[in-house]
């Protein structure tokens, strides 16, 4: 299978909304690795990597966000895979 990183900012409401908690759940629930962070500027920050079908899903996921949440924006930058991940986790912001 053809593996894929994607590195992925959403914009709009997003934060306060259990976006990173859903996002933790699609991840998991899709076998993909990575993070997901809130960032100061009001966007959530997410690294997804994983099969190539699985990653397109969550990016696809990221559109709809969470229930409460209202997307304006999803911009994604492909990064060379790297398989730095066991899991999938909620980070905080440095």
């Amino acid at each position: 299978m053809e593996k894929k990183r994607a590195h992925v900012w959403i914009s709009g409401r997003v934060q306060g909304v259990f976006f990173r908690a859903y996002t933790q759940d699609a991840a998991r629930n899709h076998g993909v690795t990575g993070w997901v962070r809130n960032v100061p500027d009001g966007r959530v920050e997410a690294v997804f990597e994983g099969d190539a079908a699985a990653v397109d899903a969550m990016v696809q996921w990221c559109h709809q966000g969470s229930p409460l949440s209202r997307v304006d924006g999803v911009e994604v930058h492909e990064e060379p895979y790297q398989g730095e991940f066991f899991d999938f986790s909620v980070r905080a912001w440095r």
